[in-house]
């Protein structure tokens, strides 16, 4: 393992989570107790096995208490042994939930040009933080049980014989040695297996979005091969953790059971009074059998951590990841307007990426309260990036944007006073009512649907079932003029005293736009409105047309 990769561990990735941890509450601080409550559960198990099998030679009816102490005990061990289970997972669930907020906050928040995108973002998002689960919910109470279960089980052996005691142990000192190697050579591999799981998410991504591009010049062959080779990294750097996890479990099996054999050669040995050494205690049966039935239970805390061990890794490499997401600044409370506000450009300056050429640079407009703006100019002269700023998805390089009395830079949100209809409006499954109401909840049926004809949806209300026609998420069954005409219905919903629009009448045959046009002037009635087109037609609408 690296030095600098072992440097990042404990700088970064165990301090990190340390912190998340503490998102999981009371469940991460008792789900090891329940682990340890096991404990004395498997000594009253042994006791009683112990007793019962002395007690056999005298008749079942001597041995009948102790064998109802045995039920007793593996009973209560599978409840503790459920408990625990259910506890762990409770408190993963919460450090994931808090894990993903913070990651989504960072990917959707901040500014622009620190926001991790297309495959980063969906690592960290999905797989980095699934990559908690185990960590928290399997080794973070293993860890505790395995530092004190084995020594109190030893103590409760050493009551009995304290030479197996001794043998016991003395065993755990390699046995602690196999566990450290196996950690320390599966944190890299975990590491690297971890980026190249990232690296194939990011690559299918990034290849789904262009899917039309690929189809266009056909480069399917390249993109199957570079998909290929990507799996095929991840698969054999799977198979190298599977690996150390394979090697380590044998060795650390191997000195289990080679302390289980040496606790009963002994115990047998001295009860035939045959060992060749002299010892300070003579045993009978009820205490060897006692002995060699709790011996197997010193390592099985040990054997619980050795499973969880690789979900610890996981998560490690996991943490790196996710603690490089920058953390966004906390944002001011949503902001609401009244009434229709006045929208101040002053010196603006839009760049996307450092070294880039600017969107725009130093550019001023005054629109004033319930004025309708149309922005007209040619594709790439940054009409959207205007619409965009005022929504948060374009940053503010230089100057500033004032909505009525207030600066921008130092507003929150102002998705509550804005109503908006893009050139690719969201659709999501559900029935056509539930994707107009995204805009409005709390709307009407009557609402909903006089907001649709208004925009002309009359052939799907009336040809596909109304307000209860089906939707999927790629909107099928919606041409892209009626698509347009859904984000329209949505805006005209929404009572915001801001209205953006965007290519409202793309997509729309002559006949449809002109349609269209009345509607457009109601809806930016009462509202400070800044339309981006391509259509004089449209401009023509606006009260002020600014061209770029």
């Amino acid at each position: 393992m690296s030095a600098s990769f072992t440097a990042d561990l404990d700088a970064v990735a165990r301090p990190w989570l340390k912190t998340a941890g503490k998102a999981g509450g009371r469940a991460v601080r008792i789900a090891p107790l329940w682990l340890l409550a096991d404990i004395p559960a498997a000594i009253a198990f042994a006791a009683g096995l112990a007793l019962a099998i002395n007690a056999l030679p005298r008749g079942l009816l001597a041995a009948a208490p102790w064998l109802v102490l045995v039920a007793l005990a593996a009973a209560a061990r599978g409840v503790l042994s459920r408990r625990a289970a259910q506890v762990g997972a409770r408190a993963a669930a919460g450090v994931k939930a808090k894990a993903r907020e913070e990651a989504v906050a960072s990917v959707l928040g901040g500014r622009v040009q620190n926001r991790p995108t297309g495959g980063e973002a969906l690592a960290a998002v999905v797989e980095g933080v699934e990559a908690l689960d185990g960590h928290v919910a399997r080794f973070t109470p293993a860890r505790l049980a395995a530092a004190v279960a084995p020594l109190l089980i030893i103590a409760a052996i050493a009551v009995a014989t304290p030479v197996a005691a001794a043998i016991l142990l003395l065993t755990l000192i390699p046995f602690g040695l196999v566990m450290a190697l196996a950690g320390g050579a599966a944190a890299e591999e975990s590491r690297r297996q971890f980026l190249a799981l990232a690296r194939l998410s990011g690559l299918f991504l990034d290849r789904v979005r262009a899917l039309p591009v690929v189809l266009a010049f056909q480069a399917e062959g390249t993109v199957t091969r570079d998909l290929s080779l990507a799996a095929d990294d991840l698969a054999r750097r799977t198979i190298r953790v599977l690996r150390v996890a394979f090697l380590s479990s044998g060795a650390l099996e191997f000195f289990a059971a080679l302390s289980v054999a040496l606790v009963a050669v002994y115990c047998g040995f001295n009860l035939l009074r045959l060992l060749p050494f002299p010892v300070p205690e003579q045993l009978d049966l009820k205490r060897a059998f006692f002995a060699l039935a709790l011996a197997p239970e010193v390592y099985a805390p040990l054997r619980r951590l050795a499973a969880a061990y690789h979900d610890r890794q996981a998560a490690e490499a996991a943490a790196l990841t996710l603690a490089a997401l920058p953390t966004p600044a906390p944002s001011p409370p949503a902001v609401t307007f009244a009434t229709a506000p006045a929208i101040r450009f002053q010196a603006v300056t839009v760049t996307y990426d450092a070294g880039e050429a600017p969107v725009f640079e130093g550019f001023d407009l005054d629109v004033a309260p319930g004025e309708v703006v149309a922005l007209l100019g040619p594709s790439g002269s940054g009409k959207t990036t205007l619409l965009n700023l005022l929504l948060g998805l374009a940053p503010l390089s230089g100057g500033e944007v004032s909505v009525g009395d207030q600066h921008l830079s130092h507003l929150g949100s102002m998705a509550p006073s804005v109503a908006w209809a893009g050139q690719s409006p969201v659709v999501l499954p559900g029935t056509l009512a539930d994707n107009l109401a995204l805009a409005r909840p709390n709307a009407t049926l009557d609402e909903i649907e006089r907001a649709a004809r208004a925009v002309g949806l009359d052939a799907v209300l009336d040809g596909r079932g109304g307000l209860d026609a089906r939707l999927d998420e790629r909107g099928a069954g919606l041409s892209g003029g009626e698509r347009r005409r859904l984000g329209l219905a949505r805006a005209m919903l929404k009572p915001a005293p801001i209205l953006l629009l965007d290519e409202p009448t793309a997509d729309l045959d002559a006949a449809s736009a002109a349609a269209l046009l009345p509607i457009l002037r109601e809806i930016a009635k009462s509202r400070t409105t800044l339309i981006a087109t391509h259509s004089e037609t449209v401009a023509a609408l606006a009260d002020r047309v600014v061209r770029l």
